[in-house]
Formats: structure tokens, C-alpha cells, sequence
């Protein structure tokens, strides 16, 4: 399963911020919609092989998996392992990570919280 303290890319981190200084969102969960977005839209995360392509969760915000996921740890956890069976530990969170970048790319440039609940609402 996934570790218990957690992190994203810096980029990501850096979206999921912007996205909260403008709609109010917290970082959790917004990470958590981009997540689901991620995996309804039928993104795949790729493992690399070596270490230098591999996606670098530099991000500053480290928290605790029930922090990030809240009420749907178990359902984001699941979905994980059945999309990635082979994956465990750290490969498993850079794969939620990897989701949760694809995601934040549909969501991040919304200024209002009207306009991004519509968004989520009717895509």
C-alpha cells in the first residue's frame, strides 16, 4: 500500500497552492479531485526504468496518506492497486502523484469557485 507521509513534485505543489489562493480549495483536496479526474480521463503512469527519468517528488508539503486522501483513502488506494498491481511503497505513490499531476492540468488555471465546481460538474 502507500507510505504514510507523502509528497508531489514541486510543480504540482505549485499548482495545487495557486489553486487554493483562488477558489480556497486546500491543497488535499484538490489534489484529491485532480486524482480522480486523472483516472476517470484513463491516464496510465509509466514506471520508468532508470532513476533519472523517474518522476522527482521534490515537493515541500509532506503529509500523512489520510491527510491527502481524506474519506477516500481506501477507494484511491484500491484503484491503485488494481490499476497497478506490480506497484508497492514509494513506485505506488509516485503513480498517485503521477495521477494527481495529470489531473491538476485540467483544473489549475480556474479563478473562481463557481467556475471550477461547474467544470468539475459537467466534463
Amino acid at each position: 500500500m502507500l507510505p504514510n507521509r507523502m509528497n508531489l513534485t514541486k510543480q504540482t505543489e505549485e499548482h495545487l497552492k495557486k489553486l487554493k489562493q483562488y477558489t480556497g480549495i486546500a491543497p488535499n483536496v484538490s489534489s484529491r479531485i485532480a486524482f480522480f479526474r486523472s483516472i476517470e480521463s484513463g491516464f496510465s503512469y509509466v514506471p520508468q526504468e532508470s532513476l533519472e527519468s523517474e518522476l522527482k517528488l521534490d515537493g515541500n508539503l509532506v503529509l500523512d496518506k489520510v491527510t491527502w486522501m481524506g474519506d477516500t483513502q481506501l477507494v484511491t488506494e484500491q484503484l491503485l492497486k488494481l490499476k497497478y498491481p506490480n506497484l508497492e511503497g514509494r513506485a505506488l505513490m509516485t503513480a498517485w502523484a503521477a495521477h494527481v499531476e495529470d489531473g491538476i492540468a485540467s483544473i489549475r488555471n480556474h479563478k473562481k469557485l463557481n467556475e471550477l465546481s461547474t467544470v468539475i460538474v459537467t466534463e
